[in-house]
């Protein structure tokens, strides 16, 4: 029998390509127990290739073990030695394929970016809707460089963040505070906006 969630909150971690800082986030908030899914927002999956200017690009849906095996037949031993295939075999544990967010129906009560362009991008989306159920849905940025060491670190403070949310009794009326409180304790600025759904 799977544990229940240890909070009602439904909760999505949105990065660029739903590769690395989402995913990172995903695999510690689920480990947690929270109601999690994590999302890409761009155009196309990239991944560093062997040169700056030969990207690896993925059309969101290709699955993980698609892109590890496409990866390991080009250069093993380059992607082994970058951390991309390590990383692709940890999101293989957590799910099939990269999911872009703007094709998402589920509705969510957090949206979590990991840098102000994807930021940008959800509340442009959230905005080209007509709200149909009138339900409030926080939209956050913790800004997160795009490297193994800062995805780290940048689980463990959306999971501090989530966990702040999930201990309050009433979140859109504690939201501001909550979110001054964790600036402080970690140092980082974040941006913060109310969508609808």
């Amino acid at each position: 029998m799977t544990q229940p969630f240890v909070s009602p909150l439904s909760i999505a971690v949105i990065c660029s390509s739903n590769m690395n800082r989402s995913m990172e986030a995903h695999g510690f908030l689920s480990k947690k127990r929270f109601k999690v899914r994590s999302f890409g927002t761009g155009d196309k999956v990239k991944l560093p290739g062997t040169a700056a200017d030969k990207p690896n690009v993925y059309e969101f849906g290709t699955t993980y073990d698609d892109i590890y095996n496409d990866l390991a037949a080009k250069d093993k031993q380059y992607y082994t030695q970058n951390g991309l295939l390590h990383m692709l075999d940890r999101n293989r544990r957590i799910k099939s394929c990269p999911e872009k967010f703007q094709l998402c129906t589920e509705r969510f009560d957090v949206l979590v970016t990991c840098e102000e362009r994807v930021y940008d991008q959800v509340i442009e989306f959230m905005e080209s809707k007509t709200p149909t159920y009138n339900l409030p849905v926080h939209v956050i940025n913790i800004d997160i460089q795009d490297n193994h060491e800062e995805a780290t670190v940048g689980a463990f403070l959306i999971c501090d963040l989530i966990t702040m949310m999930a201990q309050s009794e009433d979140l859109d009326n504690d939201i501001d505070e909550l979110l001054h409180d964790f600036e402080n304790k970690c140092q980082r600025s974040v941006l913060h906006c109310v969508q609808f759904y």
